[in-house]
């Protein structure tokens, strides 16, 4: 089973990468593998970009999703499961949607940060999102 955990560094993305650890550790992690991804939106970052210069700004967007990917992956390698990491800029639950997509997931899962009904309803949120859009089955973990 391939499985896509998205992290933004969050204690509610750690908690969605140990579940995930949970689940392969279930179906014998031999044949089964972890895939960490961060995305950062750059959409906004137009004036940035003009300012700074693209390449500046990719490089900063870079440099926050490693440190975001750091504890997750030190996790995933203490727990001796196989894993890789891949960082994207775009519009986040677009780019989570699109990668699970191009690579074959059979599973995203996701940590949900537990809003309220409310908020999530206004503001909307990445989880709901990705699961709205997704084709693979979508994992919620608070």
């Amino acid at each position: 089973m391939k499985i896509l955990v998205a992290t933004d560094g969050s204690k509610y993305a750690l908690r969605a990468v140990k579940y995930a650890a949970k689940l392969i550790g279930w179906l014998r992690p031999a044949a089964h593998s972890i895939t960490l991804i961060s995305v950062h939106d750059n959409t906004n970052l137009r004036f940035a970009n003009s300012i700074l210069g693209s390449e500046d700004v990719i490089a900063f967007l870079h440099q926050r999703s490693t440190a975001e990917l750091k504890a997750a992956m030190k996790f995933l390698k203490t727990a001796d499961i196989d894993h890789r990491s891949v960082i994207r800029t775009g519009h986040v639950a677009q780019e989570i949607v699109r990668f699970a997509k191009e690579g074959k997931f059979d599973l995203i899962v996701l940590g949900s940060k537990g809003r309220s009904a409310i908020v999530d309803l206004l503001l909307g949120s990445v989880a709901q999102r990705v699961l709205a859009t997704a084709r693979q089955p979508v994992v919620l973990v608070k």
